[in-house]
């Protein structure tokens, strides 16, 4: 997917963006190629595949949300920010905070968002379980993102206690959705959640299986989770 036609593709989908919004994704695959060089950020590197594999990828979530309107989002084990940032590049109102475990992300993250000057965006160099125990976080969100980090019943131990009662969480998965569901009834309904959505679809071009699953917060998740880090990965719920 060039360019082009990732503009094409996303104004097909209502999502009509500007020639600056352009530049910030031209600016972003050139530092994210550049710094890859120094530190592993991915192994997609390609230009035609960073816009269909990490770029469309990431928006694709909001195919099935609205974030058009201001909302504080929380994601997860973003890496070199995906799917957040270029949501926030879409959708300039979101108020964005990044976690992740490897400091040199971070610092990836912090020199990304001053060139291409995103506002309102927070990077925390944390884990995810003791940052969800983290009171000037813990269940304060609108919206939780995670993009392929762990398998579902460990990402909600993860997730779920960030949010607010009445937000979502949102798991971008590959294929397998349907099983991981499954294997989460009860992480889902321990934690405070309840399913609200489960979509799929396959990614243009390489028509690859996609899972959007979308949880409510309809009440508080009990202080004990997420458990300390390592746990969730070692004893999934």
């Amino acid at each position: 997917m060039n360019e082009v036609e990732f503009r094409d593709a996303l104004l097909d989908k209502g999502i009509e963006l500007s020639d600056i919004q352009m530049n910030q994704f031209q600016q972003y695959f050139f530092m994210l190629v550049d710094w890859n060089q120094r530190m592993n950020l991915t192994a997609i590197t390609e230009k035609k595949e960073v816009y269909l594999k990490h770029f469309y990828d990431s928006i694709s979530v909001s195919f099935y949300h609205d974030f058009t309107s201001p909302m504080r989002i929380v994601d997860v084990g973003a890496g070199a920010g995906f799917p957040s940032l270029p949501l926030k590049i879409c959708f300039p109102d979101l108020n964005v905070t990044i976690v992740d475990s490897l400091n040199k992300r971070i610092t990836f993250l912090n020199a990304l968002a001053e060139n291409l000057k995103l506002k309102n965006v927070a990077f925390y160099h944390d884990r995810a379980e003791t940052f969800g125990q983290n009171k000037n976080h813990r269940e304060i969100y609108d919206l939780v993102l995670a993009r392929a980090v762990a398998r579902l019943p460990v990402l909600l131990e993860l997730c779920i206690p960030l949010v607010r009662t009445g937000g979502e969480f949102i798991a971008m998965k590959g294929s397998g959705g349907s099983e991981e569901i499954v294997d989460s009834k009860k992480a889902i309904s321990l934690l405070g959640g309840s399913l609200k959505f489960h979509h799929t679809f396959q990614l243009p071009e390489e028509e690859s299986e996609r899972s959007i699953i979308i949880i409510n917060k309809v009440k508080p998740s009990p202080k004990k989770y997420p458990r300390k880090p390592g746990v969730p990965n070692k004893q999934p719920l």
